[in-house]
């Protein structure tokens, strides 16, 4: 009974390496395919945006992404209104400071005391589109920097199809853009666990949004990064309101307007965000948050995720083994094509120049997302802002005293 138990896990491991390393390639051609993709010129489209930011408290770095927001090579108007819950939040400073630097930039601060719903920061978002001027919001967090041409590259896919090309496409190309997002790198800070998070949005979160992308003929969700909504779209799916107590809004924000008939349109630019200095603690709980988040929202996608770990299998697969020369073949050529995907998608596709000098770390960071994708399946519960709630159909509630993680 042992020696057939080994011989299955052998199998076993030996299927999944491979069909990990049939991820890999595909993700690498998904990549390739958005690279060629970006290179096509902008469309000269710039309409009027506003873009909200819901603050709380100051994050490192934050003043610095705000300049980069005021400093836009845009042919349009645009205005940034920053909401709080309460003026005595700590993040007035930095918009009072942002407005002296730039007096010609319209720049609203703006008190949304009203909580909504369990997601604080929808409850100011709500109540900052209300205030807004324009017919498009762009919605980003409040530590993301950006380039110079961000609103030019976002907006510019809003653009109208040529009347020709509209009436003889069909399906998704077809359908007006409601939504525009952008792919992100993560800026790392001091810490182990720090870096290991910036690795693995580079090189893996990333990689999963582009292979969605080409394989399903489009985006269906947001990312967090930048949404940007014409009042068109939003309108018809009830504005932000009903988002209020969703976790995952970026995501719910894309989809809604995804089933409304609109195209979710991926930009050409790429943003950054800061990834804060983890201890591993506030590593692992920001990691599982992020695991059930998708496990609920998309749970065969999630289920699925188990072709990705590809080196990990492989790993496993001469453990199994003991160390066979095929199990040895695998590992070798598992590696050099996770080395291809994050040297594509992190360096090239993201220009995230933390990537190359950080790959050493890249298979102790493989296996400790192997170990979280399998934890996402042991619960509901997430930690959030240092509150503990339970998470059901993407909606966050407070969890029974009794509830365990």
């Amino acid at each position: 009974m042992p020696h057939a138990l080994a011989q299955s896990v052998e199998i076993l491991t030996t299927v999944l390496a491979v069909c990990g390393m049939g991820y890999f390639l595909a993700a690498l051609l998904a990549a390739r395919v958005f690279l060629a993709a970006r290179r096509a010129p902008l469309p000269a489209f710039a309409p009027g945006v506003s873009i909200l930011k819901s603050l709380k408290g100051l994050d490192p770095g934050m003043i610095d992404g705000f300049r980069s927001h005021c400093r836009q090579s845009y042919a349009g108007e645009y205005e940034l209104l920053f909401g709080v819950s309460s003026f005595d939040d700590p993040a007035v400073a930095a918009v009072e400071q942002l407005q002296a630097e730039f007096p010609q930039q319209a720049i609203r601060l703006i008190e949304c005391p009203q909580r909504l719903g369990t997601n604080g920061k929808v409850s100011t978002l709500v109540q900052l589109a209300a205030h807004a001027c324009h017919d498009f919001l762009l919605i980003n967090d409040s530590d993301i920097t950006v380039s110079l041409r961000y609103l030019e590259r976002v907006m510019a896919c809003f653009a109208p199809a040529p009347q020709s090309a509209g009436k003889a496409s069909h399906g998704k190309a077809a359908q007006p853009v409601g939504l525009v997002t952008a792919l992100y790198r993560g800026r790392a800070h001091s810490t182990l666990p720090s870096r290991l998070e910036a690795l693995g949005i580079a090189t893996d979160f990333q990689a999963g949004v582009l292979l969605s992308k080409w394989i399903e003929g489009g985006l269906n969700y947001g990312l967090g990064s930048t949404l940007a909504v014409s009042r068109e779209a939003l309108d018809q799916i009830g504005g932000l309101l009903p988002l209020v107590d969703h976790l995952a809004d970026d995501y719910e924000l894309g989809a809604r307007v995804a089933r409304a008939g609109f195209r979710v349109a991926l930009s050409a630019e790429v943003v950054e965000t800061g990834v804060p200095a983890y201890s591993w603690r506030g590593f692992l709980d920001h990691q599982l948050r992020w695991s059930r988040t998708v496990r609920d929202a998309r749970p065969w996608g999630y289920a699925g995720l188990i072709f990705t770990h590809g080196l990990g299998w492989a790993a496993l697969n001469v453990l199994s083994s003991g160390l066979s020369p095929l199990s040895l073949w695998l590992l070798g050529l598992s590696f050099f094509l996770r080395l291809a995907l994050a040297m594509t998608v992190g360096a090239e596709v993201l220009a995230d120049h933390q990537v190359l000098p950080a790959l050493w770390l890249l298979p102790p960071r493989d296996m400790v997302a192997m170990g979280v994708w399998a934890a996402g399946f042991a619960g509901n519960t997430i930690v959030w802002r240092g509150e503990t709630f339970a998470l059901k159909d993407g909606k966050l509630e407070k969890p029974a005293a009794s509830a365990r993680r």
